[in-house]
């Protein structure tokens, strides 16, 4: 069986990547300040920072294909904290890829919907890159750096994802959910619109795009939502009719990143390869399920 190596792998997205994985691949996980345990998985403590660790694994496991999905996401701490975020968002991701092309081996990195200004929505794979926050910045600064090392590195620009959480991280909708079923209020921007997927969703595009997918591909869903919008649709799947949704604006809240307005993802490269997110209804009614 071949062996695939998740960076990141305590994460939201590692760990739905890992639950998909393991019934194809041999699975191998990084995790750095977040232990876990996920069967039929060996986990290991790796600080993606440290190169001569990072080429010593590569050395040890022999893999033959590595998808790096850990980083820094917090949109705030990255604009507050640019040169200790930058290390491990685009110093460390251009020596994965760099040992990639040293292996030969198919190389997959997680950038975002993120490198986009939000002006002229939806992007495609090869519209112009023009990122309002530091957090875009260092994707797009690791995109082009590793291309430049690597050409055949496979990048895979993710929209908002939600999910069932791992053992240590969770997406967006959680903490959602338990405001709605305690009744407190929930501000949600009006004017703030993206094409999410769910993480199992997210994962399958990332498989596919190893064995399909060479430079730039769009991971985004099939419907271009507001997060207001999307907070209602929540509440009905749900079925709690007594949420207290708030409809506010991006300038209502400040904060020190600031946010593009529509980056909506158009992601029919990948529909036409296979990749097949279900409608918004359906991946949350999914989701809500195994939530339990």
């Amino acid at each position: 069986m071949r062996r695939l190596l998740i960076t990141g792998i305590s994460g939201f997205l590692g760990w739905n990547l890992s639950q998909i994985a393991k019934g194809q691949w041999q699975v191998f996980g990084t995790y750095l300040s977040h232990p876990v345990e996920i069967e039929g998985v060996k986990t290991f403590k790796l600080d993606l920072r440290d190169f001569r660790g990072l080429r010593k694994v590569f050395k040890e496991i022999m893999p033959d294909a590595v998808i790096h999905t850990a980083g820094i996401t917090n949109l705030n701490y990255c604009q507050t904290h640019r040169m200790e975020t930058q290390r491990i968002n685009v110093d460390a991701s251009i020596n994965i890829a760099c040992l990639c092309a040293d292996h030969g081996i198919p190389c997959v990195f997680t950038s975002t919907d993120c490198v986009f200004d939000g002006l002229n929505p939806p992007y495609k794979e090869d519209d112009p890159v023009c990122p309002v926050n530091h957090y875009g910045e260092q994707k797009v600064m690791a995109e082009k750096g590793m291309l430049r090392y690597y050409p055949d590195v496979t990048i895979c620009r993710m929209p908002l994802m939600f999910g069932v959480p791992g053992p240590v991280a969770s997406s967006f909708i959680q903490p959602m959910i338990r405001a709605m079923r305690e009744g407190r209020e929930l501000r949600l921007f009006t004017d703030e619109f993206r094409t999410p997927v769910s993480g199992e969703t997210a994962a399958r595009g990332l498989l596919l795009a190893i064995e399909k997918v060479r430079g730039i591909i769009h991971l985004g869903g099939i419907e271009r939502i507001s997060r207001y919008d999307f907070g209602v649709l929540l509440c009905h799947t749900l079925g709690i009719r007594d949420a207290r949704l708030i409809a506010c604006k991006q300038r209502d809240l400040p904060m020190p990143a600031p946010r593009p307005p529509d980056i909506s993802l158009d992601s029919s490269k990948a529909f036409s390869l296979g990749y097949n997110p279900l409608p918004l209804s359906e991946e949350l009614k999914r989701t809500i399920e195994r939530l339990g």
